[in-house]
C-alpha cells in the first residue's frame, strides 16, 4: 500500500466526498421516477422509451460494479475513484441537455458507468480510512447517505421538476460534483497493491457481459415476454458467459479479479444473500409505495416527497444508531433485527385502504426506515471485512453488485406480480365486468399509475364505478405485494442471524468486532477471563469466542 498515513481532517475529507458521491449516484435512481410525466410531454415519449430512460441507468450501474472494485485494487482506488467522478459528472451534463429520449437513455447508461465505480470503490475509501469504533461510525455516517437518498429521491426530484425544470434532477449534479472533485484531488490519499497481478481482462470482459445480460433480460423480460426468444437467449446467454468466467478465475487463482475461494466462507454468503434480498424487497417496495401517494392519492411530487419524510427521518436516526453499534453488538444481530423490522414495516402496509389517507401508511414508514437504516451500516462495513484490506475494493464490488442485481430482480419481479394482480383484480370486478374485453387493458393502466387518464376516457356514465374499482384493485393489489415482500425480508432476517459470523472475517477486522462477540456468548466468570485475556491481545480472546460459541 502506499501513503499510509493520513490526518483525521484528511480521512474526514474522504468520507465527505465519498458521501457525496453516493448520494448522487443513489439519488439518480429514485430521482427520475417523478419527472417521467414531464420528460415524457418534452419529447412525446413513449411508454417504452421511458421505461429505456430507467432501465439504462439500472444497467450501465449493475454491470461493472465488480470490475471498478478490482480494478481499484490493483490501478489505484483514488485514481479509479475520480475517473468514475469525471464519467458520473459528464453524462449528468449530457442528460440535463438531451434533445429527445433516446440519447436521455444513452447518457443514463453512461451516468450508470461512472456511478458503479463510485459506488464499488467508496466503501473501500472509506475502509482504508478508518478502523475500529471510528469505522463503525463512519459506516454509520455512510449508510445514513444510502438510505437517505433513496428516500429523499421524490422530494428533490417533485422540488426541482415543480421549481425548475426536470433537466436540473441531472444538471445539479455539476457544480456539487465537480467541488467534491476537487476536494477529492486535494485532500483524499492514494491507495493500491503495490504487488497487484495484472489486469484480469478476460474476466472483466466475461463478468461484464455476464451481468450486462442477465440484468437485461430481468429488466425488460415483462416487456418482451419472459418466454420470448431475445429473454430467453440473453439468459442462457449470461449462464454460459458465468460459466466460462467461472473457469477462468479457477484458473487464475489468487491473481484472478473474482476469488472463488470467497463463496467458501458462510458469512461472505450470507451477506451476500441478505443484501440482494433486502435490495429486492425494499426498493421494489419504496417505487410502488411513492406510486401510491402520488398515483392514487394524487399528490404532487414536491407533496409525495413531504410525505415519505417520516421514512426519511426514521432511516437517518437508526443510520447514526447503527453506526455506534457495529462495534459494540454481534453485526449478526444487527444485520437480522433490521431485516425483521423491514418485514414488520412491509406487513404494516396492510393497514392502508381504498378510504384511507397516507396516514394510514405511517407504521409501515416507521418501521422500514428503521430496518433500512440499521441495515445499511454493517452491510457495507462486513462487505469489506471478508478480505484483507488489499482486496477491499473486489469485495465492495462483489456487495454492490449483489444490492444492483437484488433491485433489479425486485422491481422486474414484484413489478410484474402487482402489475398482473392489479389487473385481475379490476378484470374481476363489477365495474371491470362491465368494460368486457378491454377490463384487462384498463386494469394495466390502473397499475402503471394510469387510472385517472383511464377514468376520464370511459364512458361518463361508468366513470364513478370505475374509479372506485381501480383504487381498490391498487390498493388491494399494493397489500398482496408488499405481503410477499416482507416474507423475502423475514427470509434475509433468518440468514442475518444464522450465517453471518465473527470467525469468517480477515483477522485484520476480526480483532476490531471479537470482543463484542465475546460478551454475546459468556457471563459471569468466562466474562472476567475473557477481559484478562484481551491484555495478552486478541488472539487469547478469538480463542475464548471459539470456544464459547459461534462467534
Amino acid at each position: 500500500m502506499s501513503g499510509r498515513t493520513t490526518s483525521v481532517g484528511g480521512r474526514g475529507w474522504t468520507l465527505a466526498v465519498v458521501c457525496v458521491a453516493t448520494f448522487m449516484l443513489l439519488l439518480d435512481l429514485t430521482v427520475v421516477n417523478v419527472a417521467l410525466p414531464d420528460i415524457r410531454d418534452a419529447f412525446d415519449a413513449s411508454f417504452t422509451s421511458l421505461q429505456w430512460v430507467l432501465d439504462a441507468y439500472a444497467l450501465g450501474l449493475a454491470a461493472v460494479l465488480l470490475t471498478a472494485g478490482s480494478l481499484a485494487d490493483r490501478l489505484g482506488r483514488k485514481r479509479v475513484f475520480n475517473i468514475g467522478f469525471v464519467v458520473f459528472l459528464a453524462a449528468s451534463l449530457a442528460c440535463g441537455l438531451a434533445n429527445d429520449a433516446a440519447v436521455l437513455s444513452v447518457a443514463r447508461g453512461v451516468q450508470g458507468l461512472g456511478g458503479a465505480v463510485l459506488f464499488a470503490v467508496g466503501p473501500a475509501l472509506i475502509g482504508q480510512e478508518y478502523q475500529g469504533k471510528d469505522r463503525g461510525k463512519a459506516f454509520g455516517v455512510f449508510g445514513g447517505v444510502v438510505g437517505l437518498s433513496i428516500a429523499f429521491g421524490p422530494l428533490i426530484g417533485g422540488a426541482l421538476t415543480d421549481g425548475l425544470s426536470w433537466r436540473w434532477i441531472f444538471l445539479v449534479n455539476v457544480p456539487v460534483g465537480l467541488l467534491a472533485m476537487v476536494v477529492s484531488a486535494l485532500r483524499m490519499r492514494e491507495s493500491r497493491v503495490e504487488s497487484a497481478p495484472a489486469v484480469d481482462w478476460w474476466g472483466l470482459v466475461l463478468f461484464t457481459g455476464a451481468l450486462t445480460l442477465l440484468v437485461l433480460a430481468l429488466l425488460r423480460g415483462e416487456a418482451e415476454g419472459w418466454a420470448s426468444a431475445p429473454i430467453v437467449g440473453m439468459f442462457a446467454a449470461s449462464v454460459v458467459l458465468l460459466g466460462a468466467f467461472g473457469v477462468v478465475e479457477r484458473r487464475r487463482g489468487e491473481q484472478a479479479m473474482f476469488q472463488l475461494s470467497l463463496f467458501r466462507n458462510r458469512t461472505f454468503n450470507g451477506v451476500s444473500v441478505v443484501t440482494l434480498l433486502c435490495a429486492a424487497a425494499t426498493m421494489s417496495a419504496i417505487f410502488l409505495l411513492v406510486s401510491y401517494v402520488q398515483n392514487v392519492l394524487a399528490y404532487s411530487p414536491w407533496e409525495t416527497g413531504l410525505r415519505f419524510l417520516p421514512l426519511t427521518a426514521t432511516l437517518f436516526v437508526a443510520a447514526a444508531i447503527s453506526g455506534s453499534l457495529t462495534t459494540r453488538v454481534p453485526q449478526r444481530l444487527l444485520m437480522g433485527t433490521s431485516l425483521a423490522l423491514i418485514a414488520i414495516g412491509l406487513f404494516l402496509v396492510a393497514l392502508t385502504g381504498p378510504d384511507t389517507s397516507w396516514t394510514a401508511l405511517l407504521p409501515s414508514m416507521f418501521g422500514i426506515g428503521l430496518g433500512m437504516g440499521l441495515f445499511n451500516p454493517p452491510r457495507a462495513s462486513l462487505s469489506i471485512a471478508v478480505v484483507e484490506p488489499s482486496k477491499a475494493g473486489m469485495a465492495s464490488g462483489i456487495n454492490e453488485t449483489f444490492q444492483q442485481v437484488g433491485v433489479a430482480i425486485g422491481i422486474a419481479g414484484f413489478g410484474v406480480a402487482f402489475q398482473g394482480r392489479v389487473s385481475d383484480l379490476f378484470t374481476q370486478s363489477a365495474a371491470g365486468r362491465q368494460l368486457g374485453p378491454d377490463a384487462h387493458e384498463f386494469g394495466e393502466a390502473v397499475a402503471a399509475g394510469g387510472g385517472a387518464e383511464a377514468v376520464g376516457r370511459a364512458p361518463s356514465a361508468l366513470a364513478p364505478a370505475l374509479e372506485t374499482a381501480a383504487r381498490t384493485a391498487f390498493v388491494d393489489g399494493l397489500t398482496d405485494v408488499m405481503f410477499v415482500c416482507a416474507v423475502v425480508a423475514a427470509v434475509g432476517a433468518v440468514i442475518g442471524f444464522g450465517f453471518i459470523r465473527t470467525r469468517d472475517l480477515h483477522e485484520s477486522a476480526r480483532g476490531e468486532t471479537v470482543e463484542v462477540e465475546s460478551r454475546a456468548v459468556v457471563n459471569g466468570v468466562e466474562a472476567q477471563g475473557l477481559l484478562e485475556g484481551e491484555s495478552a491481545g486478541v488472539p487469547a480472546v478469538a480463542q475464548s469466542v471459539r470456544a464459547g460459541g459461534d462467534g
